[in-house]
């Protein structure tokens, strides 16, 4: 496709700056017309039940790294004040960051780790946030995302030491470890000890990772690995099914599990999952379909639906107006296809409740997508990723009726991806400047720009 005219254009930026509304449904008609846009906010307000569960509203924070905690995985400072942020901004859902259930598993080293040592640090940081709900407001769900970061492991300063499905030449930069066989027997107990320390500490549910290139995800894809988890889609889905088992078998039955579930790599085959075996740029959700009921039968039933890998497409699964590269799409068009993949999911599992992913991009028009998506059925829940950095009471104001306010509203900028890259705690440089502009700039200091061309030339 012709992409359209932007307001400035140079290499690998392009910004897409919706003045009016006028403008914005302009576009939004001629590139994504059955995108539901609604002015009536109301459904964003209705709660949701769902078995052992109320959610006051339909607005969620996706799951967001800060990159911050501490070296025993513990969170720091900077965690406990986002949560706190994201406590008292009206969210029906928190969704909190990726959590590593082994040492080895993180993808930095100050991504967080749950373990028995500092159980006492997440029931903390848990209270501290839901003490931030102000008075009269019902508090909202907490889900606490548990991951092995796999091909993105990176457990100390000693640099990356990726534990991988099996190779792959699309996203191979380094030599990485096989996981055996063996090791994957193991797995679902590690993620059952951290499920029954999350519930300790008071979180409702939580999340098995299962997206974005991490090992979960990754094996869903791992058509060329030998043995009983790769190869055909049985052996691909049994890793994350295993660990379900095992984590139900932890928590017991009455209380719903979620995962955060990539339903579509933009990988080439024999790579990719959910892909098209012609082009990996037009998704497959055959095999992701049946997944996603099997995980429903066994009480997976809260799913945030994503899709593409951050280390190697960005724009699929973080649509942006400037990055590193320019894709060959408006990211309108990419928002409009994250969002249809969660409507697939929904109405393939209709018992469960969706996350519609995609939003933050369109500043504050998400909340008359919000509305549309919730209020037409494409989704169940609709949620917001880095619209929560830079404007963490975004729910409350959307829940108002007054809309959101374009002046706090994400601009699609990528620098709190920036900062991860460079080694800093992420947050919103722009919007919350006080805190992580001086982080940012420390961060860019005497360092060239990220090269991602390597990446550019597979999309």
């Amino acid at each position: 496709m012709t992409v359209p005219a932007a307001d400035s254009t140079s290499a690998g930026f392009r910004r897409f700056n919706y003045r009016d509304e006028a403008a914005f449904l302009a576009d939004l008609r001629r590139l994504a017309p059955e995108l539901p846009f609604s002015r009536d906010f109301s459904p964003c307000a209705r709660e949701l039940a769902l078995p052992g569960l109320i959610f006051p509203n339909r607005l969620a924070i996706h799951p967001m790294e800060g990159a911050d905690g501490e070296a025993d995985g513990s969170p720091g400072e900077l965690t406990f004040r986002r949560y706190r942020r994201f406590a008292a901004g009206g969210a029906g859902l928190i969704w909190f960051e990726a959590t590593a259930v082994r040492p080895e598993a993180r993808a930095n080293p100050r991504q967080l780790w749950l373990h028995a040592g500092n159980l006492d640090a997440f029931r903390r940081l848990r209270e501290e946030a839901m003490a931030a709900v102000p008075a009269g407001r019902p508090r909202p769900i907490t889900v606490l995302q548990l991951t092995h970061s796999g091909r993105q492991s990176c457990p100390d300063s000693g640099g990356p030491a990726p534990i991988v499905a099996c190779p792959n030449p699309v996203l191979d930069k380094r030599p990485g470890r096989v996981i055996s066989d063996a090791e994957l027997e193991r797995l679902p107990g590690d993620f059952a000890a951290a499920a029954g320390l999350a519930i300790a500490a008071g979180f409702d549910s939580v999340d098995l990772k299962a997206c974005h290139g991490y090992l979960l995800g990754e094996l869903l894809g791992a058509r060329l690995r030998p043995g009983k988890y790769g190869g055909p889609l049985e052996n691909r889905m049994r890793p994350l099914l295993e660990t379900v088992e095992a984590v139900r078998d932890k928590i017991g039955p009455g209380r719903i599990l979620a995962s955060r579930l990539g339903v579509w790599d933009a990988l080439p085959r024999p790579y990719g999952w959910g892909v098209d075996g012609e082009d990996p740029r037009r998704p497959d959700f055959s095999e992701p379909i049946e997944l996603a009921k099997r995980l429903a039968v066994r009480g997976v039933l809260l799913l945030d639906v994503t899709c593409g890998n951050p280390y190697f497409n960005p724009h699929v699964n973080r649509p942006f107006d400037h990055g590193f590269y320019t894709p060959s799409e408006h990211p309108l068009l990419g928002a409009a296809k994250l969002l249809a993949a969660a409507r697939t999911i929904q109405a393939a599992v209709p018992e469960a409740a969706v996350v519609g992913t995609g939003l933050s991009w369109f500043r504050n028009f998400g909340a008359n997508l919000a509305a549309g998506l919730v209020g037409d059925g494409w989704c169940r829940l609709a949620g917001f990723g880095r619209q929560a950095f830079a404007y963490p009471g975004f729910a409350a104001d959307l829940l108002a009726g007054t809309g959101l306010a374009p002046g706090k509203c994400c601009l699609a900028c990528g620098n709190c991806t920036v900062i991860m890259r460079d080694g800093g705690r992420s947050g919103c440089p722009v919007r919350d400047g006080e805190v992580y502009l001086p982080i940012y700039r420390r961060g860019r200091e005497g360092k060239p720009k990220i090269d991602m061309s390597r990446e550019a030339e597979h999309i």
